[in-house]
């Protein structure tokens, strides 16, 4: 049995998924688990929906604390590692104290993209990424008459729903020329821009903001935009997206790009260092192109990898990507990668949800739905069973993703 732990880099859902999944696993070894922030392990994507609205920090948890003592699992927190020393194998905490590591799984996360802008740092300019960034943002609330929203992605609409509802005049700024425009195709897209308007929302589109104007207090009281038009405003939110934190890797002279690289099995070119989540970036099994994502069930399934691997099992990671995002009474969910679509089928239903079908060429990809949960589990079943699925087989079953999923269960 090793002496020395395995040291898990980060308390967020990757890091302790990849503890839990270590001890279902059978790894009776030591475990230790770092992070920066204090307090127990919780879930991040309620910050911007659930936990705006009612400010219930239990419900975040993902582990009581009593998971960490009945598994053996020493946990540390509000504790941020400094360096990593790859030849003695250990890690060194700001504070001075040095842990010696079996192995290192860096589950180190990304940050809020910081615009180069004036007026970043006032008083009510705020991000969202953490439960203290939305604690700031739910007191803001409270007082706001309209909220301005900077970025047109997941956590700004997702922002802007809670606050239209809450009663607050919200104005959307994107950059781009359409909301989530890395994440979805057009028209599902162009159903989000009708709905957030529809709902009262603002969106304006190809829109740059300049600077963040003040008051002589240092006051957010609105925004001077590329062209010099101003817009008035209590509330601010910078939602721009976020980059990898690859600091310590980098320091330790692991490659990089775009994000901590990884193999296959998500080891980085460090045997005793494997990366994971929202900081690694992968050979995705089905492109064959390095990317990196940010999901829930990126870091839940690349920590069961790692864990499995740590256990003896080892196996590439090739799990089919998902995503979702609830913005108000839209809940956009997406099976499989479908920003490299060059083809497009759209479904629209009697219920009024939507549903679109990427392909690429001739390959069907990934599909994308708003309030059809039906169809974008059916998608996960279709994608994740494996072999090429093309338009053909899809024009077969009249686009019935339920009835492909059976029809291809039957031919195995």
């Amino acid at each position: 049995m090793p002496t020395d732990p395995i040291i898990i880099a980060g308390t967020g859902q990757a890091g302790l998924q990849v503890a839990a999944s270590l001890r279902q696993g059978g790894y009776d070894g030591p475990v230790l688990m770092i992070g920066d922030e204090p307090g127990l392990p919780y879930q991040r994507p309620p910050l911007s929906k659930a936990y705006l609205k009612e400010g219930d920090a239990e419900r975040l948890l993902l582990r009581a604390e009593a998971f960490f003592h009945d598994n053996d699992i020493a946990l540390m927190d509000a504790a941020r590692i400094a360096r990593i020393d790859r030849r003695a194998r250990s890690v060194t905490l700001e504070n001075g104290s040095d842990y010696a590591y079996e192995h290192l799984v860096l589950c180190v996360g990304a940050r809020n993209r910081r615009l180069p802008i004036e007026g970043h740092d006032l008083a009510n300019v705020v991000e969202l990424r953490t439960m203290a960034h939305a604690d700031r943002l739910r007191e803001g609330l409270q007082k706001a008459s309209h909220a301005i929203v900077i970025g047109g992605g997941f956590i700004g609409l997702e922002f802007a729903s809670v606050a239209g509802a809450h009663g607050c005049e919200v104005t959307v700024l994107e950059a781009a020329p359409r909301l989530m425009g890395r994440a979805i195709g057009e028209d599902t897209s162009r159903h989000f821009l009708e709905a957030h308007r529809a709902a009262g929302a603002t969106v304006r589109l190809g829109t740059a903001v300049s600077r963040i104007l003040s008051d002589d207090r240092r006051r957010a009281t609105g925004v001077e935009l590329a062209d010099g038009e101003t817009i008035l405003g209590d509330l601010v939110l910078i939602a721009a997206g976020a980059v990898p934190n690859v600091e310590l890797a980098t320091d330790a002279g692991l490659a990089v790009d775009n994000g901590i690289a990884v193999d296959s099995v998500l080891s980085t070119d460090d045997q005793a260092i494997s990366a994971i989540g929202d900081c690694a970036s992968f050979v995705a099994a089905r492109t064959g192109t390095r990317i990196r994502l940010e999901s829930v069930q990126n870091a839940v399934d690349q920590a069961k990898c790692v864990a499995a691997r740590l256990a003896g099992d080892s196996a590439p990671y090739d799990a089919l990507p998902w995503f979702w995002s609830d913005q108000g009474d839209q809940k956009l969910q997406i099976a499989g990668l479908t920003a490299g679509a060059d083809d497009h089928v759209v479904k629209e239903h009697e219920t009024g949800g939507l549903s679109v079908f990427c392909f690429s060429g001739d390959r069907f990809i990934g599909l994308e739905t708003v309030n059809v949960p039906a169809g974008h589990m059916a998608a996960r079943k279709v994608l994740g069973a494996g072999g090429e699925i093309t338009r053909r087989h899809l024009e077969e079953t009249g686009f019935d993703l339920r009835a492909l999923s059976k029809a291809l269960a039957g031919r195995r």
